[in-house]
Protein backbone atom coordinates (compact mmCIF):
# COMPACT_ATOMS: atom_id res chain seq x y z
CA UNK A 1 0.00 0.00 0.00
CA UNK A 2 2.80 2.55 0.48
CA UNK A 3 4.15 1.47 -2.52
CA UNK A 4 1.26 2.55 -4.30
CA UNK A 5 0.89 5.42 -2.37
CA UNK A 6 4.08 6.56 -3.13
CA UNK A 7 3.35 6.16 -7.08
CA UNK A 8 0.11 8.04 -6.89
CA UNK A 9 1.98 11.09 -5.23
CA UNK A 10 4.05 11.26 -7.47
CA UNK A 11 1.73 10.60 -10.27
CA UNK A 12 -0.33 13.75 -8.84
CA UNK A 13 2.63 15.72 -8.65
CA UNK A 14 3.61 15.76 -12.11
CA UNK A 15 -0.15 17.04 -13.17
CA UNK A 16 -1.02 20.67 -12.46
CA UNK A 17 -4.62 19.82 -11.53
CA UNK A 18 -6.13 22.93 -12.02
CA UNK A 19 -4.89 23.55 -15.44
CA UNK A 20 -7.59 23.16 -18.56
CA UNK A 21 -6.16 21.28 -21.53
CA UNK A 22 -7.27 20.31 -24.48
CA UNK A 23 -9.22 17.16 -25.55
CA UNK A 24 -5.96 15.73 -27.26
CA UNK A 25 -4.06 16.99 -24.12
CA UNK A 26 -5.59 15.44 -21.37
CA UNK A 27 -5.87 12.04 -23.32
CA UNK A 28 -2.14 12.44 -23.37
CA UNK A 29 -1.72 13.27 -19.82
CA UNK A 30 -4.07 10.37 -19.06
CA UNK A 31 -2.61 8.18 -21.05
CA UNK A 32 1.05 8.75 -19.43
CA UNK A 33 -0.45 7.93 -16.08
CA UNK A 34 -1.94 4.91 -16.37
CA UNK A 35 0.83 2.76 -15.06
CA UNK A 36 -1.29 0.40 -12.68
CA UNK A 37 -0.48 -3.38 -13.53
CA UNK A 38 -3.90 -4.14 -15.31
CA UNK A 39 -5.50 -2.03 -18.59
CA UNK A 40 -6.70 1.02 -17.25
CA UNK A 41 -10.67 2.03 -18.65
CA UNK A 42 -10.26 5.55 -19.52
CA UNK A 43 -13.06 7.62 -18.30
CA UNK A 44 -14.83 10.79 -19.44
CA UNK A 45 -17.11 13.01 -16.68
CA UNK A 46 -19.38 15.54 -17.68
CA UNK A 47 -20.66 18.69 -14.79
CA UNK A 48 -23.86 19.46 -16.49
CA UNK A 49 -26.56 22.29 -16.18
CA UNK A 50 -29.40 20.52 -14.73
CA UNK A 51 -31.06 19.23 -12.02
CA UNK A 52 -32.19 15.38 -12.72
CA UNK A 53 -34.56 15.44 -10.19
CA UNK A 54 -36.77 17.07 -12.72
CA UNK A 55 -38.45 14.96 -14.94
CA UNK A 56 -37.81 17.70 -17.81
CA UNK A 57 -34.06 17.98 -17.02
CA UNK A 58 -33.28 14.19 -17.05
CA UNK A 59 -30.28 13.37 -19.37
CA UNK A 60 -30.60 9.74 -20.66
CA UNK A 61 -29.97 7.97 -23.61
CA UNK A 62 -27.09 5.06 -25.04
CA UNK A 63 -24.66 5.72 -27.43
CA UNK A 64 -21.88 3.37 -29.94
CA UNK A 65 -18.70 4.38 -29.10
CA UNK A 66 -17.06 3.63 -32.62
CA UNK A 67 -14.11 1.80 -31.57
CA UNK A 68 -16.13 0.01 -28.33
CA UNK A 69 -14.94 0.72 -24.57
CA UNK A 70 -12.29 -2.86 -24.59
CA UNK A 71 -14.42 -4.10 -22.13
CA UNK A 72 -16.11 -7.70 -22.47
CA UNK A 73 -20.00 -6.81 -21.40
CA UNK A 74 -22.05 -10.23 -20.58
CA UNK A 75 -25.38 -9.64 -21.86
CA UNK A 76 -28.84 -11.27 -20.68
CA UNK A 77 -32.11 -11.27 -22.41
CA UNK A 78 -35.61 -12.28 -21.39
CA UNK A 79 -36.75 -13.45 -24.32
CA UNK A 80 -38.73 -16.92 -25.46
CA UNK A 81 -38.28 -19.28 -28.65
CA UNK A 82 -37.98 -18.08 -32.05
CA UNK A 83 -36.36 -14.72 -30.11
CA UNK A 84 -34.50 -16.89 -27.60
CA UNK A 85 -32.78 -18.24 -30.03
CA UNK A 86 -32.00 -15.67 -31.53
CA UNK A 87 -30.39 -13.41 -28.79
CA UNK A 88 -27.93 -16.95 -28.35
CA UNK A 89 -26.95 -16.68 -32.32
CA UNK A 90 -26.36 -13.06 -31.50
CA UNK A 91 -23.72 -14.00 -28.87
CA UNK A 92 -26.46 -13.32 -25.55
CA UNK A 93 -24.28 -14.74 -22.58
CA UNK A 94 -27.24 -15.52 -20.92
CA UNK A 95 -31.36 -16.28 -22.38
CA UNK A 96 -34.41 -17.21 -20.68
CA UNK A 97 -37.54 -16.40 -19.15
CA UNK A 98 -38.76 -17.49 -15.90
CA UNK A 99 -36.14 -19.81 -15.29
CA UNK A 100 -33.05 -16.30 -15.73
CA UNK A 101 -36.41 -14.45 -13.98
CA UNK A 102 -35.80 -17.17 -10.53
CA UNK A 103 -31.67 -16.44 -11.15
CA UNK A 104 -32.15 -12.59 -10.69
CA UNK A 105 -34.53 -13.49 -7.62
CA UNK A 106 -31.83 -15.65 -6.12
CA UNK A 107 -29.11 -12.93 -6.53
CA UNK A 108 -27.45 -14.94 -9.35
CA UNK A 109 -27.30 -11.43 -11.73
CA UNK A 110 -24.63 -12.91 -14.82
CA UNK A 111 -25.30 -10.34 -16.96
CA UNK A 112 -24.05 -6.23 -17.34
CA UNK A 113 -26.87 -4.92 -20.05
CA UNK A 114 -30.10 -6.67 -19.63
CA UNK A 115 -32.41 -6.32 -23.06
CA UNK A 116 -36.13 -7.92 -23.01
CA UNK A 117 -39.22 -8.50 -25.51
CA UNK A 118 -42.05 -6.57 -24.69
CA UNK A 119 -44.04 -9.87 -24.24
CA UNK A 120 -41.03 -10.34 -21.84
CA UNK A 121 -41.82 -7.02 -19.55
CA UNK A 122 -44.61 -8.40 -17.56
CA UNK A 123 -42.27 -11.01 -16.14
CA UNK A 124 -39.26 -8.39 -15.59
CA UNK A 125 -40.72 -5.88 -14.23
CA UNK A 126 -41.53 -7.85 -11.12
CA UNK A 127 -38.05 -7.67 -11.13
CA UNK A 128 -37.57 -4.04 -11.10
CA UNK A 129 -36.41 -3.80 -7.32
CA UNK A 130 -33.44 -5.64 -8.44
CA UNK A 131 -32.18 -4.61 -11.23
CA UNK A 132 -33.68 -0.99 -11.26
CA UNK A 133 -31.28 0.19 -8.96
CA UNK A 134 -28.05 -1.69 -10.83
CA UNK A 135 -29.08 0.41 -13.94
CA UNK A 136 -29.91 -3.10 -15.41
CA UNK A 137 -33.42 -2.51 -16.41
CA UNK A 138 -34.82 -2.86 -19.64
CA UNK A 139 -36.22 0.03 -21.40
CA UNK A 140 -37.37 0.99 -24.78
CA UNK A 141 -36.32 4.42 -24.74
CA UNK A 142 -32.74 2.91 -24.77
CA UNK A 143 -33.42 0.39 -26.89
CA UNK A 144 -33.00 -2.62 -24.70
CA UNK A 145 -36.77 -3.48 -24.46
CA UNK A 146 -37.06 -4.73 -28.78
CA UNK A 147 -38.22 -7.12 -30.86
CA UNK A 148 -34.82 -6.53 -32.43
CA UNK A 149 -32.77 -8.51 -29.76
CA UNK A 150 -29.81 -9.58 -32.96
CA UNK A 151 -29.58 -5.77 -33.20
CA UNK A 152 -29.57 -5.11 -29.37
CA UNK A 153 -27.36 -8.07 -29.01
CA UNK A 154 -25.04 -6.45 -31.13
CA UNK A 155 -24.93 -3.39 -30.12
CA UNK A 156 -24.39 -4.16 -26.46
CA UNK A 157 -21.43 -6.58 -27.79
CA UNK A 158 -19.94 -3.80 -29.56
CA UNK A 159 -19.41 -1.22 -27.20
CA UNK A 160 -22.87 0.93 -27.16
CA UNK A 161 -22.75 2.70 -23.49
CA UNK A 162 -25.65 3.89 -21.74
CA UNK A 163 -25.42 7.22 -19.72
CA UNK A 164 -27.86 8.53 -17.14
CA UNK A 165 -27.50 11.93 -15.18
CA UNK A 166 -26.74 11.67 -11.74
CA UNK A 167 -28.46 13.80 -8.85
CA UNK A 168 -25.64 16.12 -8.82
CA UNK A 169 -25.84 16.41 -12.84
CA UNK A 170 -22.76 14.55 -13.38
CA UNK A 171 -22.81 11.92 -16.37
CA UNK A 172 -19.97 9.61 -17.02
CA UNK A 173 -18.55 6.49 -18.73
CA UNK A 174 -15.79 4.84 -19.81
CA UNK A 175 -14.47 5.89 -23.09
CA UNK A 176 -11.97 2.88 -24.23
CA UNK A 177 -8.66 1.40 -22.61
CA UNK A 178 -5.48 3.01 -21.73
CA UNK A 179 -4.07 0.82 -23.95
CA UNK A 180 -6.76 2.13 -27.02
CA UNK A 181 -4.27 4.75 -29.35
CA UNK A 182 -5.08 8.34 -28.48
CA UNK A 183 -6.88 8.97 -31.90
CA UNK A 184 -8.98 5.96 -30.82
CA UNK A 185 -9.86 7.75 -28.04
CA UNK A 186 -10.50 10.85 -29.41
CA UNK A 187 -12.94 9.59 -31.65
CA UNK A 188 -14.88 7.97 -28.62
CA UNK A 189 -14.55 10.92 -26.73
CA UNK A 190 -16.29 13.39 -29.02
CA UNK A 191 -19.13 10.48 -29.92
CA UNK A 192 -19.68 10.56 -26.57
CA UNK A 193 -19.84 14.25 -26.22
CA UNK A 194 -22.03 14.40 -29.19
CA UNK A 195 -24.71 11.95 -27.47
CA UNK A 196 -25.02 13.90 -24.46
CA UNK A 197 -25.01 17.65 -26.44
CA UNK A 198 -27.96 15.71 -28.48
CA UNK A 199 -29.62 14.56 -25.46
CA UNK A 200 -29.54 18.25 -23.98
CA UNK A 201 -33.68 18.39 -22.05
CA UNK A 202 -35.95 20.88 -22.88
CA UNK A 203 -35.90 22.74 -19.81
CA UNK A 204 -32.56 22.54 -19.28
CA UNK A 205 -31.21 26.59 -19.06
CA UNK A 206 -28.32 28.16 -19.03
CA UNK A 207 -24.83 26.77 -19.61
CA UNK A 208 -25.30 23.07 -20.47
CA UNK A 209 -21.82 21.52 -20.12
CA UNK A 210 -20.18 22.90 -17.53
CA UNK A 211 -17.04 21.15 -16.59
CA UNK A 212 -15.59 18.05 -18.27
CA UNK A 213 -12.53 15.88 -16.81
CA UNK A 214 -10.74 12.64 -18.00
CA UNK A 215 -9.21 10.14 -15.55
CA UNK A 216 -8.19 6.57 -15.65
CA UNK A 217 -9.31 4.05 -13.37
CA UNK A 218 -6.38 4.53 -11.01
CA UNK A 219 -5.11 7.63 -11.80
CA UNK A 220 -5.51 11.65 -11.62
CA UNK A 221 -7.90 13.72 -13.48
CA UNK A 222 -7.48 16.16 -15.99
CA UNK A 223 -9.42 18.88 -16.86
CA UNK A 224 -10.55 19.28 -20.38
CA UNK A 225 -11.27 22.45 -22.55
CA UNK A 226 -14.77 22.16 -23.85
CA UNK A 227 -14.25 23.94 -27.18
CA UNK A 228 -11.71 21.72 -28.05
CA UNK A 229 -14.19 18.12 -27.77
CA UNK A 230 -16.10 19.55 -30.86
CA UNK A 231 -14.26 17.89 -34.04
CA UNK A 232 -12.11 20.71 -36.16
Amino acid sequence: MAKQGKRLKAIYSSIDRDAIVSLTQAISLVKANAKAKFDETIEISMNLGIDPRHADQMVRGVVGLPNGTGKTVRVGVFARGPKAEEALAAGADVVGADDLAAAVQEGRIEFDRCIATPDMMALVGRLGKILGPRGLMPNPRLGTVTMDVRGAVTAAKAGQVEFRAEKAGIVHAGIGKASFDEAKLIENARAFVDAIQRAKPAGAKGTYVKKVSLASTMGPGVKVDIASLSAA
